[in-house]
């Protein structure tokens, strides 16, 4: 398989999300239109529970379409921002 074919066959960016549950597709909008996002802050965003949100996240980590570091402010906490173009 050459490189090119094995390109057409991954999924980039927002086709990753395409076939995600409505919930991972909710905080991907709401990460596009705010910068970085906390669960908190997402949770309060999106007007999901805390738990749809940590689910959603974890279905976005997995097809790489959202970063995540330590809060600067506190480092208990994460702060998501969308990876995707």
């Amino acid at each position: 398989m050459s490189t090119t074919d094995a390109k057409t066959t991954e999924t980039t960016g927002w086709d990753a999300v395409r076939d995600l549950p409505p919930s991972a597709k909710l905080v991907a909008k709401a990460l596009e239109y705010n910068d970085r996002l906390t669960q908190s802050q997402l949770a309060e965003e999106t007007l999901l529970p805390p738990r749809t949100v940590r689910y959603a996240l974890s279905r976005l980590e997995e097809e790489d379409a959202v970063d995540s570091r330590f809060s600067f402010t506190d480092a208990r906490k994460r702060v998501y921002c969308l990876a995707i173009e």
